[in-house]
């Protein structure tokens, strides 16, 4: 079992940054990849960026560039720097850690505000 706990969020003007964090506690050795998945109201949850054990990245195409995803093994924590915040980036985002089975943890989720 792994708990995530997620900081940073809030509100910040177009044009913005922003920096969460998520500190993972737990079975740390079970995890394959971490990643900031987003949800806005009305819509599905969708992926924003994910980095694995081996040190790969993706990103959703509308943060690439912007949006920047990285760890600090020594404190088991993964960030997301976003830069250049848009409106439609408001939205809830969430923590993800993923096993080698597959098998997902989530955080409480972090609100992002974006005015225009």
């Amino acid at each position: 079992q792994v708990q995530l706990v997620e900081s940073g969020g809030g509100l910040v003007q177009a044009g913005g940054s922003l920096r969460l964090s998520c500190a993972a506690s737990g079975s740390i050795f079970s995890i394959y990849a971490m990643g900031w998945y987003r949800q806005a109201p009305g819509k599905q949850r969708e992926l924003v960026a994910v980095i694995r054990r081996t040190g790969t990245t993706d990103y959703a195409d509308s943060v690439k560039g912007r949006f920047t995803i990285s760890r600090d093994n020594a404190k088991n924590t993964v960030c997301l720097q976003m830069n250049s915040l848009k409106p439609e980036d408001t939205a809830v985002y969430y923590c993800n850690a993923r096993d080698f089975v597959n098998r997902n943890s989530w955080g409480q989720g972090t609100q992002v505000t974006v005015s225009s």
